[in-house]
């Protein structure tokens, strides 16, 4: 199953996920499902400006996780 999403947080608000102090993101994705990621797969993707774009989240059939990946 791939689902979609756009997610827009800034470094500071993403710190507590990558020092693991928290752990799930809530996104929504494009068909209006909203989801719990765990904030270690978007550690990849930190820069200084936070984290920005759309990505694609891959699930197999147990629903559980695959990849997530900038689209």
């Amino acid at each position: 199953m791939e689902l979609y999403f756009k997610l827009t947080i800034s470094y500071r608000d993403f710190l507590p996920y990558y020092q693991g102090l928290a752990d799930k993101i809530e996104v929504r994705e494009t068909q209006g499902r909203i989801l719990w990621i765990n904030g270690r797969h978007f550690r990849r993707f930190l820069t200084e400006n936070g984290i920005q774009g759309y990505f694609k989240l891959v699930l197999d059939d147990k629903g559980q996780f695959v990849s997530l990946n900038r689209v």
